[in-house]
């Protein structure tokens, strides 16, 4: 099986936030890689996945990275694959990584979802790889219908919490 994303963060302590995007590509049955590769420490390294990813068939990468938050405008930097970062919540509470992430010079741009967002994150290289393929669109349109029937459920059983002065 070919990956056709991949989840890439700076160092495995960003494994709890980076599994939730792990999460979402197992659920829609997208086949997906996940690697530690770092800006700062192996820079050789990232700059060898990012030029190779294409022609291993990679469609999208997901890059999570904290503090500095270099990985992935130098991941876009060296590829023409979409890029979707994932702020990490560090020191300045991902403001920092956020920052560093979502102001990319032009021409270099990497889609930015909030910080800690992983879940997010999956979802929007779920959209793309949609575009392309009506069996994993037909699953994202599932998935968004499952959302709307937790709210109306949980609007349900709101109606039926009861206060003296609540009036629904």
């Amino acid at each position: 099986m070919v990956p056709k994303v991949s989840i890439i963060m700076g160092s495995t302590s960003d494994l709890p936030v980076m599994e939730k995007a792990a999460r979402v590509l197992d659920e829609m049955e997208i086949p997906f890689e996940m690697n530690a590769l770092s800006a700062h420490r192996t820079p050789q390294e990232v700059e060898e996945f990012a030029c190779d990813a294409e022609g291993r068939g990679l469609r999208v990468i997901i890059a999570g990275a904290g503090m500095a938050a270099a990985l992935p405008g130098v991941i876009a930097a060296n590829t023409t694959l979409p890029v979707i970062g994932v702020p990490i919540k560090g020191m300045l509470d991902g403001l920092d990584a956020l920052l560093s992430i979502v102001q990319m010079p032009p021409g270099i741009p990497v889609a930015t979802v909030g910080v800690n967002g992983a879940q997010n994150a999956a979802l929007l290289a779920v959209e793309m790889l949609a575009l392309s393929d009506k069996d994993l669109a037909e699953k994202l349109k599932a998935y968004k219908q499952g959302l709307k029937e937790k709210i109306v459920k949980a609007n349900a059983e709101l109606a039926e919490v009861k206060y003296k002065f609540k009036v629904n």
